[in-house]
Parts: C-alpha cells; structure tokens; sequence
C-alpha cells in the first residue's frame, strides 16, 4: 500500500476545519476525496468542498476568478472565501458541496441547463474587474505538449497534423480574437452541480480557466462531440436550441451555427484525442470505441482544413 502524498491528508484537514467552521453541528464523517490528480486534488468533508489548484497556478487571477464567480451567485457556484490559501505551495480554494451530474444516467445529462447557463454566462458584465483571457487554448496546447511527450503511438500522427492545421490563437500562440466575451473557457458536464444539494438549481464550477475569450469555446466540446458522432444529434440540438433561445452570443440566433464553432469544435476534438491517446499509452492498452472515433475524426480534420 503506498503512502498518500503529503498534499492530500493536510487538504482533508483543512476541509475539515473549513467544515466546522461554517457549521456547530457538523455531523462528522469521513472526508472523501473527489479528484486526485497532477493538475487538481479536491476533497471533502460534510458540505464543504476543498481543492488545490494545478502547481504553478497565479494567486492573483485566481482571485479575480473567485471574485467573479461571487459576483454571479446565479450562474458560478460561488467559492466560500474571496481568496485562495496555500498549502504545500499549492492555491487551496473552499467551495459549498453540490450534487454533480449523475454519470450512470445520461439520458438526464442537464445540456438544457448547461446552454442556459453558459448564456447567462455570456452575455454577463462584471465592470472594474481585470478578467484574465479564458485558458482553453493554453489548456489544449498542454493536452498536445503531453501527447508529444509520450511514447509513439500510432493515433499520434493524426492528432498532431489536426493541431498544425489550427490557426495560431486555437493553440494558444497568439491573443484571442475576442476579448470582450466572460467564458467558461473547460466546458464539460462534470462542471456543473445543483445547489443547495441535492436537488437545488443547475450551477456552473470550476473557475481555473474562466476569463475572457471566444464564447464559441465553451460550446464546442459537445459541438464536437456531435460532429464525432459520440453525442447523440438529438442530445445536441437540445443544447443549441437552449442556448439560442436565452439570447447566447457565440452562434447566430438561426442558420448554420458551423462558422462560429468550426475551429473551437477541431480544438477540442484535438484536445480530447490527444489526451485519449496519452492515456491509452500510459495504460498500455489500446484504443476504445470513443478514442478511435476522435482520433480518426482528427484524420479527417487534417485532410480538411478550417475555413
């Protein structure tokens, strides 16, 4: 049995204490770890959520995407204090507990809920707050750094020509062309919770990447997934019409939403399959159903370049 990072039995202790602070009566238990991975630890104790951020995570723009996500209680799942903390040179932030996305039933995924609220999202002003550029490029250029680190792998070829076909902001190498738009900037359906538990409204969490941006971003994960054949086409026209109907900039209120979301949606695409492959690797095991699908879907991409 190996012995547990330093990390994440002082995050279990500091969640604790968080715990009992914000409640006398607190109804002790075991403090459950949700996510321990290299970019994110995150516990929790009783209602209280705790996470250390990815090592080398900027302590001031994490405060102004705490700030933000206070701001829009309605749509941020807003963080408990206004500041992270430090704890084993990591950013620590505390969140309130919500019911997550409930993976064993995805015919009740929320995509009506999740397209409202990145809507909401969009079309938000925060007036006085230096928001940060949204980090999904930079976010996929690391998924790909991963990928080209790794050992060979016959999916490695096509990921990376899919990527050189992008142009130089989807890769994170020169400014957004947008900046005026709040993203989310790592839509997906594990980022959203009800809240107060168990059954409270839909909110959207994890603030590590939210900033200004391209809001076509945050659509394109399940744009792509569609265009992969992996999201059911009903699934998605249920998210596009949601998001139209609450007014959402990124895509034209009708027509062919496709201009918009064309290179976000082969961003991402290059961003899932990348990190596919990776892990494919680093199991020693080939590729799945899904990971074939992104990888050749990449094949494609590069024989077809973006407009």
């Amino acid at each position: 049995m190996t012995t547990p990072p330093p990390l994440l039995p002082a995050l279990a202790e500091r969640a604790t204490a968080a715990a009992h602070a914000r409640a006398s009566g607190c109804a002790c238990g075991a403090t459950l770890t949700l996510a321990d991975r290299p970019d994110a630890t995150v516990v929790r104790h009783a209602a209280t959520v705790a996470k250390a951020h990815a090592p080398g995570t900027d302590p001031e723009a994490l405060a102004v995407r705490l700030g933000a996500a206070a701001r829009l209680p309605g749509i941020l799942l807003p963080p408990l204090g206004p500041a992270p903390a430090r704890l084993h040179g990591r950013q620590v932030t505390f969140w309130p507990y919500g019911t997550p996305v409930d993976p064993a039933d995805p015919d009740a995924a929320p995509w009506e809920a999740a397209a409202t609220l990145l809507a909401r999202l969009h079309r938000s002003s925060l007036p006085g707050l230096p928001l940060p550029p949204m980090r999904g490029p930079v976010k996929a250029a690391h998924a790909v750094a991963r990928l080209r680190a790794a050992a060979a792998h016959p999916g490695t070829a096509p990921v990376l020509r899919a990527w050189a076909g992008l142009p130089a902001w989807a890769r994170g190498e020169a400014p957004l062309p947008e900046t005026a738009v709040l993203c989310h900037g790592d839509l997906h359906l594990g980022q959203l919770v009800r809240h107060p538990a168990p059954d409270g409204p839909w909110l959207l969490i994890d603030v590590d990447d939210l900033g200004v941006g391209v809001p076509a971003w945050d659509l394109a994960r399940p744009a792509a997934w569609y265009a992969c054949g992996v999201l059911p086409p009903e699934q998605w026209a249920r998210f596009l019409a949601a998001y139209r109907s609450a007014a959402g900039p990124a895509v034209p209120r009708d027509g062919d939403p496709w201009p918009a979301l064309d290179v976000p949606a082969r961003a991402l695409t290059v961003q899932t399959a990348a990190r596919a492959v990776t892990k494919a690797v680093a199991e020693e095991r080939p590729l799945d159903e899904v990971e074939r699908a992104l990888v050749d879907a990449c094949a494609r991409m590069a024989a077809l370049p973006p407009a």
